[in-house]
C-alpha cells in the first residue's frame, strides 16, 4: 500500500525498535571501501573468524532457524533425550526431529508436567546421568506473547542435570533490559543455552547462540548447519552491533514500548473477541473462525492498518486470530487509530 501511496500503519514482526538512521547509518558506514569491511560473506563461518566480533561465549548465525538446527543436531543424538513445550516455535521441533534424539513434548507452561516426563523417563535408570537431556521453550512464545516459566525450568534443569535451550526471538532486545528471558528472570547458569535473533527487536537479519565456552566451542566444531553454510556478510555485522549499542542504552524505547502495550490492551475493553493475557509486544486478539479473521483483517486493511490473520496450522483449529505486534516505533495516535478501527469493524 505504501508503494502506491496510501500510508499504511503496520502492527506486525517488531517489538521494539525505532531508531532506524542509527542502524541505517551503520549499514552505510560498513559499505564505505573495501579497506574497512567486505559485502561478500565468507564462504564458512568458520573460515571467515565470525565470531571474533562477540564475546568468546556467543557465536552468529545466518538465521533463528539455522541457530536452533545447530544447538540440537550439535549435542543430541540417537541416545539423547529432548523435552519439549507443546507450543514451541517449529524451528525447535524440527530441530530436535533432525537430532534423531528420543523426542518428548510436555503441555504448555505445565512445569508438573515436565516434571512427570522427567521422572517416567529417567526414575529408575542408573545410566541416567550419562545421558544428554535438554529442555527447549520459547521464552516469549510467537502466538500467544505469554513468557515461559524459565525459572522453573531451570531448577527442573538443575534437578536432572538437563541442558535448557531458550529460543529468545521475541525476548531479545524487550526482557531484561533488553537481554531476554533469564535476565528478565534474574538467572544465570552454565546450563542455560540462548538463542537470540537479530531480524526482530535488532531490526537487521542473522541470529547468535550465547552459552557456556565449552558448548560454543562443540557447536563450532561439530554443528553441520554452522560449518556448511554461508556466514552472515560483515555489512549486516556492522549493523548488528549498531542496534545492540542502541538496545543496550534503550531503557526509552523499552518504556516507550510498554505504554504502548498498556494504552492497547485499555483500549481493547469492549471488544467482542478475547485478547490474550500477555504482557509482551505480541497482542493477540482470538476471533476464532479462519473467515472471520480474515474479514476483520482485510477491513483492517481497506482503512490503512496491516494486523495479520494468523490461521491452523499455525495455531490450534478455533483459534484463529489478529496477531498485534506492537513497536516503540508505534505512536501514540497509532495505537487509537487501531483500537478505533477494531471498534468499528467490531460492530
Amino acid at each position: 500500500l505504501a508503494a502506491i501511496g496510501i500510508r499504511t500503519i503496520r502492527f506486525w514482526n517488531s517489538e521494539v525498535f525505532s531508531e532506524w538512521d542509527a542502524v541505517l547509518d551503520a549499514v552505510w558506514s560498513a559499505t564505505e571501501g573495501s579497506q574497512k569491511t567486505s559485502l561478500s560473506p565468507s564462504p564458512s563461518p568458520r573460515e571467515g573468524g565470525e565470531q571474533k566480533h562477540f564475546p568468546l561465549a556467543a557465536l552468529t548465525f545466518s538465521s533463528g532457524y539455522l541457530a536452533n538446527l545447530a544447538v540440537l543436531t550439535a549435542l543430541c543424538d540417537r541416545e539423547s533425550f529432548i523435552f519439549a513445550d507443546k507450543l514451541n516455535h517449529a524451528c525447535l521441533n524440527d530441530g530436535a526431529l533432525l537430532s534423531r534424539a528420543q523426542f518428548i513434548r510436555f503441555a504448555h507452561h505445565d512445569v508438573e508436567n515436565l516434571r512427570k516426563r522427567l521422572q517416567s523417563t529417567f526414575g529408575a535408570d542408573s545410566t541416567a546421568h550419562q545421558k544428554t537431556k535438554l529442555i527447549a521453550v520459547d521464552g516469549v512464545f510467537s502466538m500467544d506473547g505469554d513468557i515461559a516459566p524459565l525459572d522453573e525450568y531451570l531448577d527442573l534443569a538443575e534437578e536432572f542435570e538437563a541442558w535448557l535451550l531458550v529460543d529468545d526471538a521475541h525476548a531479545f532486545g524487550v526482557l531484561g533490559d533488553g537481554r531476554g528471558t533469564a535476565a528478565h528472570f534474574g538467572l544465570e547458569s552454565e546450563r542455560i543455552i540462548t538463542m537470540g535473533t537479530l531480524g526482530k527487536a535488532a531490526g537487521v537479519a542473522g541470529a547468535f547462540v550465547a552459552a557456556h565456552p565449552s558448548v560454543i566451542e562443540w557447536i563450532i566444531n561439530t554443528a553441520r548447519p554452522y560449518i556448511y553454510t554461508t556466514a552472515q556478510p560483515p555489512m549486516l555485522a556492522e549493523a548488528a552491533r549498531e542496534a545492540v549499542r542502541i538496545i543496550e542504552h534503550g531503557d526509552d524505547l523499552r518504556e516507550k514500548l510498554h505504554a504502548n502495550i498498556a494504552q492497547f490492551r485499555a483500549g481493547c475493553a469492549g471488544l467482542p473477541w478475547q485478547l490474550l493475557d500477555s504482557e509482551t509486544a505480541i497482542q493477540p486478539l482470538i476471533v476464532g473462525a479462519n473467515d472471520a479473521v480474515l474479514a476483520v483483517s482485510r477491513a483492517l486493511e481497506a482503512r490503512g492498518i496491516f494486523v495479520p490473520a494468523i490461521r491452523p496450522p499455525t495455531v490450534p483449529a478455533g483459534t484463529a486470530r489478529l496477531r498485534v505486534s506492537l513497536s516503540a516505533a508505534h505512536s501514540s495516535d497509532d495505537i487509537d487509530c487501531l483500537l478505533r478501527a477494531l471498534h468499528d469493524v467490531a460492530h
